[in-house]
Formats: structure tokens, sequence, C-alpha cells
């Protein structure tokens, strides 16, 4: 109801009064469900937090990190397959608004702390090794990655095979990997 409204109106002229009057509630009932306006773009982030990582907590132990990761994102990425009208629709309110796009990088943030306490517990890594952070950072870079890709390309591949395309590039090296320029 409140995409609509952003498509319809705009993000900026959508008011959170507009919101909780189409949904019925208070404004004050909004912020009980929502902290801000970008959260109701951005809604599903929470959910997403705790898949990626209950995914990642469930991989056998003995597996390696990167592959754990991988796997992990990969099978996130499905869901978000699952659900691409709703993601596309939230990604062009993204894309032209800065505050949504900020607000999901800061929510982004706590996704690389979660997900490197995850893997810190899974390796016993101590505070001091900065590898679960870098791997974190790195497959959210990824997943951002390969989201972006799928929508701008028209969604030709799935996504869940574009994210373990990328993991597997970044396993290989990215210095290994040729640019071919283009005319221009």
């Amino acid at each position: 109801m409140a995409i609509d409204r952003f498509e319809a109106n705009g993000f900026d002229a959508t008011t959170i009064d507009d919101i909780a009057a189409a949904a019925d509630i208070a404004p004050r009932t909004f912020f009980a469900y929502f902290p801000t306006k970008e959260d109701v773009v951005l809604a599903d982030y929470a959910d997403r937090l705790e898949r990626t990582t209950n995914e990642l907590a469930r991989r056998p132990p003995a597996e390696p990190p990167w592959l754990a990761l991988s796997t992990s994102f990969a099978t996130v990425a499905a869901d978000y397959e699952a659900e691409r009208v709703q993601l596309i629709r939230r990604f062009a309110i993204m894309a032209v608004n800065p505050s949504v796009q900020a607000r999901s990088l800061q929510l982004q943030a706590g996704w690389e702390s979660a997900v490197a306490d995850v893997l810190s517990r899974r390796s016993g890594a101590g505070a001091d090794d900065v590898t679960p952070r870098l791997m974190a950072a790195t497959a959210l870079a990824c997943m951002r990655s390969s989201i972006s890709h799928w929508i701008l390309t028209g969604h030709q591949e799935p996504l869940p095979d574009l994210v373990k395309a990328s993991f597997d590039r970044l396993a290989g090296g990215l210095a290994a990997v040729p640019f071919t320029p283009t005319a221009g």
C-alpha cells in the first residue's frame, strides 16, 4: 500500500500521515512498526538478515567460510528471485531517493556486523582478526552487485546463479579477471 503511494505520488511527497490514513492507523502507530518512512521501503531487511545469518549458521562447521557464505547468500537470493516484482519496485524507489539509499546502506552496515559475528563464531576468530568482517563486507558487495546487475539486465539470468558467479569470481581472484575495453 505504501509502495503504491510512493510510486504514484513520489517518495518525498508521500507523508507518514498519508500512509497511516491508507492503513487506517494513527501516525503514532506507524512508528511502532517503522522507525522511519524509508524503512517502509526496506521493510523486509530484518527478515532477510535473519534468513541469511540462519542459513550461514546452519552450514556444516567444516565447510570453508567462503563457500558457506556463497551458499547462504545464494539461498537468500532465491527468495529475492521469487519476489522479483516487489524487489524491482523497491529498487526503483531506492534508485531515485537518496534518503532510502542511505538508510539501506545504514542497515547493511548492521548486516555486515551480524554476518561477521556468525563467521567469527564458526571459526573461533578473535576480536583482533579482520577476516570475518572483510568476508562479510565482501559477501554483501557480491549480493549488491549481483542484484544491481540482475535488475539492469532485465533478469536474464537467475539471481542465485549471479550470486554464485560473483562469489566464484572473487574466490578466483579479481586481479586475474580481464576487462575488455569498450569503444567510446
